[in-house]
């Protein structure tokens, strides 16, 4: 039994050696099949001809310069959409009693043509993130990939005053998804610089790509993470180490100290950060802040604003028709 399945795996092994070893491992063999390849080979020298192996060879030596090639992951589509118009046009060439040996190369260099004609794949944007934007197709071995990035970008330094405001913006530097994407905060105390992940506790308030504390206190000097996620996928993990420094405010008197101290004062992880809620002068400064709840909230103001004004005015006629 065990001869019997060595048996029939051995032409199986053999046939996959062979296709491996084709030079042209390359986009022909991505976008067509064998079975389509050796059916153009059959229309054009004949069912069992004698010739079919030098038209297979032909049929793969034609396309060998597009082994190394590469593309937008975005248009394979395209590319297979190229190929099956190929295929086409070389069975009409076979029916009309044409040359393997000259249709073959033809149509490798319109297949190279429609190649360049291709919208280009984007470049990596360092230093990290997961880029899908940046994905790549290889002809040589019919995968894709993706920038060769860390997750974990560099730690950034950001430095206050104690009893000051510390913002934190979890923006990266390349496109991300349109839908599903979500941010997580987490923090590392003590007055860690760190990215190891098994020092950080999640921060549950923390939401949005904006985050900030108010006021800075010391017991706030550590490392905030900022994760970017597309549905429970990570894309992205941010750093910012916080440093606080300056004696503490003037209002803060010894007596207030000590009963701080007294009552064992320390900020709450539910209010490590603060939701960040823009004022009107910084979200027309700041025009990715203005969310779907925000431009709401700005109509309705709006809205409120005409129907004060319009009052005013109605009152304004009456007082003055009044008085006539």
């Amino acid at each position: 039994m065990a001869l019997l399945v060595l048996a029939r795996a051995v032409p199986s092994a053999l046939l996959a050696l062979a296709i491996f070893r084709v030079p042209a491992w390359a986009c022909l063999l991505c976008f067509t099949t064998y079975s389509e390849r050796f059916r153009i080979c059959q229309m054009f020298v004949g069912m069992q001809s004698p010739k079919l192996r030098e038209c297979e060879k032909a049929f793969t030596a034609a396309f060998q310069g597009l082994s190394d090639t590469e593309i937008n992951y975005d248009e394979r589509s395209h590319l297979h959409d190229a190929f099956t118009q190929m295929t086409h046009g070389l069975q009409e060439v076979a029916a009309a009693q044409g040359s393997f040996k000259v249709a073959f190369p033809d149509a490798a260099e319109k297949m190279k043509t429609v190649i360049t004609q291709l919208k280009e794949a984007q470049a990596c944007i360092p230093p990290c993130g997961l880029q899908e934007f940046a994905r790549r197709f290889f002809c040589k071995g019919c995968y894709s990939r993706v920038c060769d990035l860390p997750l974990d970008c560099p730690v950034q330094d950001v430095t206050v005053t104690r009893g000051d405001q510390a913002m934190f913006s979890c923006i990266v530097n390349f496109k991300l998804p349109k839908e599903e994407i979500t941010y997580s905060w987490k923090f590392a105390g003590g007055g860690l610089r760190t990215r190891d992940l098994s020092y950080f506790r999640d921060v549950p308030r923390a939401e949005g790509y904006l985050a900030r504390i108010r006021p800075a206190q010391l017991t706030h000097r550590g490392t905030f993470s900022c994760e970017i996620k597309q549905d429970q996928r990570p894309l992205a993990r941010l750093y910012f180490f916080l440093n606080v420094t300056g004696p503490p405010p003037r209002a803060e008197t010894e007596l207030q100290a000590a009963f701080r101290e007294v009552l064992r004062w320390a900020p709450r992880d539910a209010e490590l950060i603060e939701p960040w809620r823009p004022s009107l002068g910084e979200l027309l400064a700041r025009p990715e802040a203005l969310t779907p709840s925000n431009l709401f909230l700005l109509a309705a103001l709006g809205a409120l604003a005409s129907v004060c004004a319009t009052g005013l005015v109605w009152m304004f006629f009456e007082w003055y028709r009044s008085g006539s």
